[in-house]
């Protein structure tokens, strides 16, 4: 890997292409980057003529509805990893973003370049409440993103806290191996392409992995990691997903990544992070220019 690294970035979007195009201006300013987009099939035919012309961006044709909490999520990642394969293009990096996101600092590429091979997905313990997000079968309808005290919200709560107590009542149907550990984490990540060519080759010759996790909870949120730490890749593995957060505190928000504003940041800047989210044109326009207006993928515009 030399000063030509090239990486395909992946963005799973769904509003805002304003915001998603200074994104993208952001990474292909140099030219050494391409931006592979998956639009929600629910905004598809809205947002799809307004994402930026470029030789160095594309839309996929194939899209799907993207629900929170469904494998969906996951559908969306492999179809976004897929297209950049099947490009042929000579990647480097594969990095995995959403529409919401930006970058905060400059000199990512110098930093892919010095830590070559490395894999930089964020991984959290595996406690017994997220064995159950996987070893449960979960009706579509339990999978899907409930910010107040709603029925199904209770549901959920009470699976888990009967599977704590060693009561499965809808066990998934399907088997996992004995020896896989599962591990957890969250969704974005940013791996070498060796790493993407593998997790495709896995999928493909294992069908069962996929289906195992087809029913799951929050599937995006341990799928690839679980993949990628039980496998060969497991000792290049660095515990963090070069993104920074603000996270909410009540009770409908503390799971959630908060929108961010100019009030953030010192906050943004002073986590020495490379990218944030999430940003939101309709909540704050001046953070979003603020970051756009000065930061690169590599060190100059």
């Amino acid at each position: 890997m030399n000063s030509d690294l090239r990486t395909a970035f992946l963005l799973q979007i769904h509003k805002n292409p304003d915001q998603v195009n200074q994104f993208i201006k952001q990474l292909i300013s140099e030219g050494q980057a391409d931006v592979f987009v998956h639009i929600d099939k629910r905004n598809y035919e809205k947002l799809n003529e307004k994402i930026i012309k470029s030789p160095n961006v594309k839309v996929l044709q194939q899209n799907i509805v993207c629900e929170w909490g469904d494998i969906s999520q996951i559908d969306a990642t492999i179809l976004l990893i897929r297209e950049a394969l099947a490009s042929k293009n000579e990647y480097d990096y594969v990095c995995l973003r959403s529409g919401q996101d930006l970058l905060v600092k400059e000199g990512f590429k110098e930093f892919l370049i010095k830590n070559q091979g490395k894999i930089f997905m964020k991984i959290r313990n595996t406690d017994r409440k997220k064995l159950g997000f996987m070893k449960i079968n979960w009706p579509r309808v339990t999978r899907r993103r409930y910010t107040s005290t709603h029925p199904i919200r209770v549901y959920r709560r009470l699976v888990l806290s009967l599977y704590n107590k060693g009561i499965n009542i809808s066990p998934n149907s399907h088997q996992f191996p004995l020896d896989y550990t599962f591990y957890t984490g969250s969704q974005w990540f940013t791996i070498p392409v060796e790493t993407a060519k593998y997790i495709i080759k896995f999928l493909d010759e294992n069908e069962w992995y996929y289906k195992y996790f087809e029913n799951s909870l929050v599937p995006d949120e341990c799928f690839f990691h679980t993949l990628l730490l039980n496998s060969h890749f497991k000792h290049e593995v660095v515990n963090n997903n070069l993104m920074f957060f603000k996270w909410g505190k009540t009770l409908s928000e503390r799971n959630s990544p908060q929108n961010l504003t100019t009030e953030d940041i010192p906050l943004i800047e002073g986590a020495n992070q490379f990218f944030a989210r999430k940003f939101d044109e309709n909540v704050d326009k001046s953070v979003i220019e603020y970051f756009t207006n000065q930061v690169w993928f590599g060190s100059k515009k």
